[in-house]
């Protein structure tokens, strides 16, 4: 072996406490496999709950806990949830359509990898409270039961899906205006009093809200009314000041207001309606014509576009970089993206920069529109449109195969839009964990069956994952070379999987690295070492603790024990084992709790190189 190949793996296997892989595969192979304590709280937590099957006594427990999917199963009792709260595996709960009774304690919420739970349809009452909850719960239903409020809700950083309709609960619960990551919301059929919008999460950020069937009090826009639907703010005991205009009442020309309110409240809130209406000063948009002869694309009447609530200039030019002769202005982006529309706005993905939208270009040219927010680096002052201009044209160039594109740019007064490659398979989160955030697992596996092999849907094989890890090593060290001749890095600052997207070749693409913070290359690093974890055991969302668990794990030589189960089947016992078992070694290495002793990012390429020397034909050579 070459001198600088040995030196590599001598690094990899130092950091690795020098544990070979044969090592490593053969302890997790031996019959002394770790034992988990899961069965034990599992039978304790269900140990009151009739028709449930409990673990059989004694029964060897080598693999944790993971889901627990149990819906329409008959099951009457109430549950001891804070034993299911010492799962420190469990990730998705379904215990829906059940009649399980009584509170949830808080406890429960604390299993560090929780990430899905659904009790709805249930007899469950009381307070929900999140005290000190999993920080990854990303969809939580509880729908259909008699829970009278919930407290705590601000500390559910990750929520994205919220549905406690159905409910008896009379306040719209504090916390909710934190959960700014939240996308689809539904607090209907309870009895809940608030003021819209004030105590509801951004609206900016949804997707989906209902309140209908509540005592709420407010205004609705006219936007919110054509976002969310008419249906969404009907409710006979609500004060609510629906405002309409062309697109949802069907007349030309005007918007009106709809006051939906109980009867014997008529003539004030008509009254307070009408005062409202007096005080609005309606503005209009730019209204767009049909299509016109010979397939050309729509025309605007105005001369102004709203992009971001800001109207600018719809003559604004937009610069193709790679077609300069293609001839477009802003008005023809707002045609593409219709006057950039729900209907075409991107779900947002993790990115720091404003609203993203699809389009279809002359030319079958398949871009994502993105309106800028804040500074982005190696862009000049706001103020200064040529500067600004040239710093696009600069960006453009920066290019590397793991590195999505910037194909070209509109600079409309304040307002900049960034045109990229759209990509057809999305990003890395939504291909590796296959179902929609809010979906429950497809499996149904109780606990007298965990030691069986789950039955998933491969998200990949292992040569795909590994190729995914070793391009975003790839584009990562060639960000941290900077910019040509600068020899100033380019840090990422939020390397998460919803910023990698993936071309129709699996070949990763990272994204959303243009904008100044102050972090360090380490930073960097480190996220990528959770990234390799990720992809190696299939587990979303990583944290400090699940991290530091994780590392444990690789230290004791128990790796493997942590791999997808979904790569299981075909790769344990192969040579895809070993280079697992090395992948996890190299996050190890990148984890560091020190940044000092993390790898460079140009040292993990030759790293992972070593792990499979011979990389399929057609890949792109290392950023090293």
């Amino acid at each position: 072996m070459p001198l600088h190949l040995a030196c590599r793996r001598l690094l990899l296997l130092l950091a690795a406490v020098a544990t070979s892989p044969a090592a490593v595969a053969e302890s997790n192979r031996s019959s002394n496999c770790t034992l988990f304590p899961d069965a034990e709280f599992v039978r304790a937590a269900f140990l009151n709950v009739t028709n449930f099957t409990p673990p059989l006594p004694g029964r060897r427990a080598c693999r944790p806990v993971r889901r627990l999917r149990f819906p329409s199963r008959k099951l009457i009792g109430a549950v001891n949830w804070a034993e299911l709260g010492n799962l420190s595996s469990l990730l998705t709960v379904d215990l829906s359509g059940n009649s399980l009774q009584g509170a949830i304690s808080s406890a429960f919420w604390r299993a560090p990898l929780l990430r899905a739970v659904d009790v709805s349809r249930n007899n469950l009452d009381g307070a929900l409270r999140f005290d000190d909850p999993s920080s990854r719960l990303a969809s939580l239903n509880v729908s259909g039961n008699r829970f009278t409020s919930a407290v705590g809700l601000a500390g559910l950083t990750s929520l994205e899906d919220l549905d406690v309709s159905g409910n008896v609960i009379r306040t719209a619960p504090e916390g909710l205006r934190q959960l700014t990551l939240l996308r689809r919301l539904d607090l209907s059929r309870n009895e809940m009093s608030g003021r819209f919008p004030d105590d509801l999460p951004p609206l900016g950020g949804l997707v989906s809200l209902n309140i209908s069937y509540n005592n709420f009090s407010g205004v609705v826009p006219a936007d919110a009314v054509r976002r969310f639907g008419k249906s969404a703010f009907f409710q006979p005991g609500n004060a609510l000041q629906v405002i309409e205009d062309d697109a949802t009442s069907g007349r030309k020309n005007r918007r009106r207001a709809v006051v939906i309110a109980p009867a014997a409240a008529g003539a004030a809130v008509t009254a307070a309606a009408l005062a409202f209406l007096a005080a609005c000063v309606l503005t209009r948009r730019g209204r767009k014509k049909k299509n016109g002869k010979d397939g050309k694309a729509a025309v605007w009447e105005d001369e102004e576009v709203v992009v971001g609530a800001v109207k600018v200039a719809a003559a604004a030019p937009v610069v193709v970089l790679e077609r300069p002769l293609m001839e477009l202005t802003l008005a023809d982006l707002a045609a593409a993206t219709s006057g950039f529309g729900r209907e075409s706005q991107l779900a947002e993905t993790g990115g720091r920069s404003g609203a993203a939208y699809r389009a279809v270009l002359p030319g079958d040219l398949h871009v994502v529109v993105r309106v800028v927010e804040g500074p982005l680096a190696g862009v000049g002052e706001e103020d200064d449109e040529a500067a600004t201009a040239a710093g696009f044209r600069e960006l453009a160039r920066f290019r590397h195969p793991n590195i999505l594109p910037l194909l070209g740019y509109c600079i409309a007064g304040k307002q900049k839009l960034l045109l990229f490659e759209y990509m057809e398979k999305g990003d890395l989160h939504r291909w590796l964990h296959e179902l929609p955030v809010g979906s429950m697992d497809t499996e149904d596996i109780g606990i007298d069956t965990m030691e069986a092999i789950e039955d998933r849907k491969p998200a990949g094989d292992w040569p795909t994952r590994y190729r995914v890890i070793l391009g975003i090593a790839r584009g990562l060290a060639f960000l941290h070379q900077g910019w040509a001749g600068s020899g100033r890095p380019i840090v990422h600052g939020r390397l998460v999987p919803t910023n990698i997207l993936l071309g129709d070749d699996m070949e990763p693409r990272i994204s959303d690295f243009l904008h100044p913070n102050d972090e360090t290359p380490e930073s960097d690093v480190y996220r990528f070492g959770t990234l390799v974890f990720e992809l190696v055991t299939g587990q979303a969302r990583w944290n400090e603790t699940s991290t530091s668990w994780a590392r444990g794990v690789i230290r004791n030589r128990k790796g493997l024990n942590l791999v997808d189960d979904r790569l299981r089947d075909e790769t344990m016992g192969t040579e895809a084992e070993k280079e697992m078992a090395e992948c996890l070694q190299v996050g190890l290495l990148c984890t560091a709790s020190s940044p000092e002793k993390r790898p460079t990012m140009q040292q993990v390429v030759g790293l992972l190189k070593d792990i499979r020397p011979a990389a399929p034909a057609g890949e792109p050579s290392p950023a090293s």
